[in-house]
């Protein structure tokens, strides 16, 4: 792969090997993403004295934003996704900061809590040439894959 991360986004046409088989990749990330947050969730509930079974699910929720956000701000890419070798960018082709993990994330939960939004990110994702998702649409980002030692 010859395109720099630093570039502005690759063509999917004239460089389809940066979106090759994303839609799969990002499932499988998000499944290590989704047992991961479930892993720290449940050694969090010991230290709230059990309590936090009561509200479980909010709690889940929150670390999940909390992992995506800071994960994402931190290198573009959650744990699951620098598995699998992917990693997202701004429609300039630059590395996502605070902000965009942020609204990124916020995107991504508005669309896992309807299912609506969900199944049309699923058809985005798989359907256009950059295989992004409704949250990569609204704000611009998209899913690469990773160049070695990128």
């Amino acid at each position: 792969m010859s395109h720099s991360w630093t570039d502005p986004l690759p063509d999917p046409d004239r460089h389809a090997e940066f979106y090759a088989d994303v839609p799969l990749k990002r499932g499988l990330a998000w499944v290590m993403d989704m047992f991961l947050i479930a892993l720290i969730t449940a050694l969090i509930v010991p230290f709230t004295a059990f309590t936090a079974l009561f509200y479980l699910p909010v709690l889940f929720l929150c670390v999940g934003f909390a992992y995506r956000t800071v994960t994402l701000a931190r290198s573009s890419a959650t744990p699951g996704m620098r598995l699998m070798a992917i990693g997202l960018r701004t429609h300039r082709g630059e590395p996502l900061g605070l902000p965009e993990a942020f609204l990124h994330t916020l995107g991504y939960t508005v669309s896992v809590s309807m299912v609506l939004p969900q199944i049309v990110s699923v058809v985005l994702m798989l359907t256009t040439a950059r295989a992004q998702g409704l949250t990569d649409h609204l704000l611009g980002t998209v899913a690469l894959n990773r160049a070695a030692g990128d």
